[in-house]
């Protein structure tokens, strides 16, 4: 299997080794969901501290468990090969040890699976089952005998447990039951999370299809998955709209739309450019439009 250790200048310390496997970047996507639910639960007098908190440090703990995962098994299965054009991996550059990262994870889930515990201790039994159906799906991205995530069902599943479980899990987890309206508020930051997805799918379209690796932009092919970018933002900003036009919701939904200026500079990136520093950039762009929109949104939620 092709080693990255030579494609970056220098070897990080063991610190900034795990902190790159981490992907900080990406925990907005961990966080935002849970802003939205933790608005929703307090619009409906049902706001509790412990369970918030407990909600928030087990999905930052699935997102770093879901990100080591993905490290060790791309680099097992050949997708990190020297033309990926993605940040660092710390596998495939040998900044960690495959058993090293396989540790982390489990460390990951395991704090994942405490809170769960903790939080059934609250609301009961049925939260386990989310957590355990989350782990699952973390693991099973790019892992397992059957990786989804190379039969181009990542957006699929991005959009549900980073969406829709999220945001109403976080709900349930402080309202000790589901509602309308977090299943509601759940969908466009299903959309914004998905978006990220897309982007990263975008810039690996070539290196993905060396590793026979068939993500939904693969099979669309690069001008497609350039339309499926903007119309998974589009539906984000739509879904919003429809909360307050047909939901329960006031127009402080709207507020989410604020954050339509920071979708210019992804969406013309994903638009017109292929090299890896620059989607890469509009990765970061993406990732820090869902947490500007979500929180925008829960924001509105509580208008």
């Amino acid at each position: 299997m092709t080693s990255l250790r030579g494609a970056i200048p220098g070897h990080p310390g063991r610190a900034r080794a795990w902190l790159l496997a981490a992907r900080p970047p990406t925990l907005t996507a961990a966080v935002a969901p849970v802003i939205v639910g933790t608005a929703v639960a307090a619009r409906a007098d049902a706001f509790a501290g412990g369970p918030a908190l407990a909600a928030l440090i087990g999905a930052i703990a699935l997102q770093i468990g879901a990100n080591l995962a993905n490290d060790v098994s791309d680099f097992r299965r050949g997708a990190d090969h020297a033309g990926r054009v993605g940040p660092p991996r710390a596998a495939a550059m040998g900044m960690l040890s495959e058993a090293a990262i396989v540790r982390g994870m489990v460390a990951a889930f395991a704090l994942a699976a405490l809170m769960g515990v903790y939080l059934a201790s609250v609301v009961g039994w049925p939260i386990i089952a989310v957590g355990l159906a989350s782990i699952a799906a973390a693991v099973t991205y790019t892992g397992g005998p059957w990786p989804y995530g190379y039969r181009a069902l990542g957006e699929v599943f991005v959009f549900l447990f980073f969406g829709v479980v999220a945001v109403a899990g976080t709900y349930y987890a402080q309202a000790g039951e589901l509602s309308r309206a977090a299943l509601a508020a759940s969908v466009p930051v299903g959309f914004t999370v998905t978006a990220i997805l897309v982007v990263n799918n975008v810039r690996d379209i070539d290196s993905d299809r060396l590793a026979h690796k068939r993500t939904l932009a693969v099979y669309l092919g690069r001008r497609l998955a350039r339309v499926q970018y903007l119309a998974t933002v589009a539906g984000a900003y739509l879904a919003v709209a429809a909360l307050w036009l047909v939901g329960d919701f006031s127009a402080g939904v709207m507020l989410a739309w604020l954050s339509l200026p920071v979708t210019l500079g992804p969406a013309r990136a994903v638009l017109t450019r292929t090299d890896g520093p620059a989607l890469n950039a509009a990765l970061r762009a993406t990732a820090r439009l869902h947490f500007v929109f979500s929180g925008l949104l829960a924001l509105g939620v509580l208008w």
